[in-house]
């Protein structure tokens, strides 16, 4: 991906993980930043993320039934032989 000018809302949607574990150049952190300021639909998807981010880490496994969790790790095994 290269480095200079303005980072689109397909290459910031990419890097959004990268950008959560502070993985990203500091360029390509402006970059991504610079876009965020501009773009309130990715400001909107990175919120999301984060949220969602938020919320699965105060899930427990202790409080999953077990036929649940069950159906998750077969519909995960699935998706990943797929």
């Amino acid at each position: 991906m290269p480095m200079s000018g303005y980072l689109t809302c397909e290459e910031l949607v990419e890097l959004v993980t990268e950008y959560l574990e502070t993985a990203l150049s500091p360029t390509e952190r402006a970059r991504f930043e610079e876009h965020l300021m501009t773009c309130p639909s990715c400001q909107a998807h990175l919120d999301q993320m984060k949220g969602t981010i938020d919320t699965v880490g105060r899930l427990s496994a202790e409080g999953l039934p077990a036929d649940a969790e069950r159906d998750l790790l077969d519909a995960f095994r699935d998706w990943k032989h797929a």
